[in-house]
């Protein structure tokens, strides 16, 4: 105001723009600006709730919230600010309770229920969250480990709804690609997975291969597909033209291969990780397979041959129930056609016919599961034990979706919460785990909240670890003295 009695220019003589410039340069706190809002009508009408100003000091404070928005909406952008400051306030309130509530027992299976009733938008929660985990630092571990928890139980929610109206459709309208893509999210929950994204990377991989193609063959009817028409390629031999070049862009171009060394790494399942590291197990590289081969017209069908999964390819007349009028196609090995005698040579033992027929997307989603539920059992991850239950708490839904009742003692025996060395948390069944006899440090950012110490052979369990669980301390120490000694010896 000095200025302008002075006679010189006053901040309020600015054009608007310039005004704009000043007060969205992030100097200015959202107090900051609501004061100045306060001062005079000008700078009122410069910071107005639907303005640019509150606009861009929302997208300062919460930039990956943005994308809930379009650029054509009339939003009042001082009303999201302080609707998001709340729901910011109501979540760490929310998590600051859950130490309080479960401290001394594990979160039950409806421990979360209150938070369907959110008086916030459930992005808003969910960004909270997210930024929670993202402290820095080894402070908050508590608040970090509730965060986590509260975020994979809503958002497995949300996909587990997903997948219900996925399994609902008609069979014709399954996609193998969409139903991988579904277990991935559900197992990678804070991962950023989406069927758009993981599309795109394998549209890319089928215009890979229409190029090849259309060296080989110019007139191909794979590359003048109608748009919103079906593309179906009736011919046999334009069929082999076109598994010839996706051979040529998987295997040779891009190197896709079947992960032997690792093969019961669960990284060789979730389809984002096929694509990242281009290796995976037969049923993975299958979905990829068979996912560009229809999109180039090649109907291929998957086979759920036991210990092998493979795709067939047909050579006579379309429905054929002669396991004879087929090819089979191995994914897990770079693409390589077998007959059905072939297909015995490659488990080692003969099958009945039933082993060659067709399966449905849904069963394919069920051995995609199993192969992941089975994994800890089998040769899997090196994880430690931080709670346990007698019988699997979780529900019904959660059940059937892990297939838990294909296990020999089903839900009737202890499950663990163990921290895996990948950094996830799994809820385990105990015929899915054994001893590691040569055991080592598992590098999860949890590990601290419940041990002080690796010993080498084992973790101790903290002060408030100990107060969990009273009983199990002398149990604990009597069992690493049985398995380990034995090792010595």
């Amino acid at each position: 105001m000095a200025a302008a009695e002075a006679g010189g220019m006053g901040l309020t003589d600015l054009p608007g723009e310039l005004l704009e410039l000043i007060l969205c340069s992030g100097v200015l706190s959202a107090a900051d600006i609501g004061r100045v809002s306060c001062t005079c009508r000008r700078l009122r009408d410069v910071c107005q709730a639907r303005g640019k100003v509150w606009r861009e000091r929302f997208r300062l404070r919460w930039p990956s919230l943005l994308k809930y928005y379009s650029h054509t909406d009339n939003v009042n952008w001082l009303k999201e600010y302080k609707a998001r400051h709340n729901a910011g306030l109501e979540t760490r309130r929310i998590v600051a309770s859950f130490s309080k509530r479960f401290f001394s027992e594990h979160v039950p299976c409806d421990g979360f229920s209150d938070l369907e009733t959110l008086g916030c938008p459930g992005h808003f929660f969910e960004d909270e969250l997210m930024s929670i985990l993202n402290m820095e630092g080894r402070k908050c571990l508590t608040w970090k480990y509730y965060a986590k928890k509260i975020l994979y139980f809503l958002r497995q929610q949300n996909i587990l709804k997903n997948l219900k109206a996925y399994l609902e459709r008609p069979g014709d309208q399954l996609s193998f690609l969409e139903g991988a893509v579904l277990i991935d999210q559900y197992c990678n929950p804070l991962s950023d997975i989406c069927l758009t994204s993981i599309q795109a990377q394998v549209d890319d991989i089928t215009d890979k291969v229409r190029k090849v193609l259309r060296t080989k063959n110019p007139r191909h009817p794979s590359l003048a597909p109608k748009a919103g028409e079906v593309l179906i390629v009736s011919d046999v031999e334009f069929q082999r033209q076109v598994l010839d070049a996706v051979n040529c862009v998987l295997y040779e171009q891009l190197k896709y291969k079947g992960n032997e060394m690792d093969y019961y790494n669960s990284l060789n399942s979730y389809i984002h990780q096929v694509l990242i590291r281009r290796t995976g197990i037969p049923i993975s590289l299958s979905v990829l397979y068979l996912t560009i081969a229809r999109q180039l017209g090649v109907r291929l069908e998957p086979v759920n041959f036991p210990s092998h999964f493979l795709l067939r390819w047909c050579q006579g007349k379309e429905g054929s129930t002669d396991i004879f009028d087929y090819i089979y196609i191995d994914a897990f090995g770079k693409g390589k056609q077998l007959t059905v005698k072939e297909c015995e040579y490659l488990i080692g033992h003969h099958v009945t016919e039933e082993f060659y027929g067709v399966v449905t997307s849904k069963e394919v989603l069920q051995r995609m599961v199993g192969n992941l539920l089975n994994l800890g059992k089998r040769y899997g991850y090196n994880c430690v034990i931080y709670g346990w239950d007698p019988t699997c708490m979780m529900g019904q839904e959660w059940m059937r979706n892990m297939n838990v009742h294909s296990l020999p003692h089903g839900p009737h025996q202890p499950f663990y919460n163990v921290l895996v060395e990948d950094g996830s948390c799994i809820y385990a069944a105990q015929e899915n785990l054994e001893y590691n006899l040569e055991p080592h440090e598992i590098p999860h950012p949890d590990v601290g909240r419940y041990f002080s110490e690796f010993t080498g052979t084992h973790y101790l369990a903290n002060k408030e670890l100990e107060i969990r669980y009273p009983e199990d301390l002398e149990l604990s120490c009597a069992t690493v003295q049985k398995i380990y000694s034995k090792v010595k010896e």
